[in-house]
């Protein structure tokens, strides 16, 4: 008898509590600042560097580049970028090794499709993702200089 009063306490505590439930998806979520979403891709900006689809760990990245066309200009432009997101675990290091940050993660994070090839997607789309850009992608959590060491 005892644990069922004990039980009924608990119960009656929880009906009179605030609820935790969202009403997503007709109220967005809001995300913290450093929350890692769904890639975003500055074509412009990209040097064809492949420094993001070298340090990627589960080799989800795909770049290739071509001469630039206009014979004036040194170094290449993009001409495929693929970003395959069945596998990306989106650790947000493509976007650190990026020397012209034309890779910024956002904070959309909404990517559910019937499909497996729905999950491929390419320069085009990565481009139009502008949907909650970052705003400071990667000077904003760095460390002062000296390890985060007060200066006496």
């Amino acid at each position: 008898m005892k644990g069922l009063i004990k039980g009924l306490g608990v119960t009656f505590k929880a009906m009179t509590s605030k609820k935790v439930t969202y009403r997503y998806p007709d109220v967005p979520l809001q995300m913290p600042d450093r929350f890692r979403g769904i890639q975003y891709l500055d074509p412009d900006k990209c040097i064809v560097c492949n420094q993001c689809a070298r340090i990627c760990p589960t080799d989800c990245i795909t770049l290739t580049g071509k001469p630039n066309p206009d014979p004036a200009v040194k170094g290449k432009v993009v001409d495929t970028f693929d970003l395959n997101f069945e596998t990306c675990i989106l650790c947000d290091l493509c976007t650190e090794v990026c020397p012209t940050e034309a890779i910024i993660m956002t904070n959309q994070f909404e990517l559910a499709a019937y499909s497996r090839d729905d999950l491929f997607k390419d320069r085009k789309w990565l481009s139009e993702n502008t949907s909650l850009i970052r705003q400071d992608n990667n000077g904003a959590f760095m460390l002062p200089k000296g390890g985060g060491k007060k200066d006496v």
